[in-house]
């Protein structure tokens, strides 16, 4: 299906000379002289390897249909993530790749959305929040208020997230997935 080149949004899969390419980040950008264009970062699905690309606004590029499909992590086997289909109950294995620094998130039986084009994976989607365990903050600096600052935590996944200061070693959190950031305490 063809679309403008200014409608291209971050998770669409884009074919591009001969290639299908799935969007990491697209930027409009609007020069002092001369017409506005898209600058767009991607990664080809066969080999990938990453590029950038500019087109004109009023440019088309051809846009491959996605379909959604959940499935239920189960376990990492080498390079692959094993998924499970919750209806039919047979595995798929998905390059680790497709997540990045995101595979950290990954828990048992946790609910991922994978993105398929044409039968092949191209994206993959955690929850927007997920639990862990605080296993080392600094302590407490004394006279340091609860707004003015945040400080380092390193999370059980081995990621770190800056955490408000009467956030303590040992508790559990909240964590936005997208960008690695802290929501709150978990009551749980």
């Amino acid at each position: 299906m063809k679309q403008q080149a200014n409608l291209i949004r971050a998770g669409q899969v884009i074919e591009h000379e001969g290639n299908r390419w799935t969007v990491l980040k697209q930027q409009i950008i609007t020069p002092g002289k001369g017409g506005a264009f898209i600058q767009v970062e991607m990664r080809n699905l066969k080999t990938g390897n990453k590029t950038n690309e500019r087109w004109r606004t009023a440019d088309t590029v051809e846009r491959l249909q996605t379909e959604q499909k959940m499935y239920t992590y189960s376990y990492t086997d080498g390079d692959n993530l094993v998924l499970m289909d919750p209806e039919t109950f047979e595995q798929a294995m998905i390059p680790a790749d497709i997540l990045g620094e995101k595979v950290a998130f990954l828990q048992d039986n946790m609910e991922v959305e994978v993105d398929l084009v044409e039968g092949d994976p191209v994206a993959m989607s955690l929850p927007q929040t997920v639990v862990l365990q605080i296993i080392e903050a600094d302590p407490v600096t004394k006279g340091q208020t609860a707004t003015s600052s945040y400080k380092p935590a390193k999370l059980e996944n081995g990621l770190k997230c800056m955490v408000p200061p009467f956030i303590e070693s040992g508790e559990r959190i909240v964590v936005r997935t997208e960008d690695i950031t802290y929501v709150e305490r978990f009551k749980g």
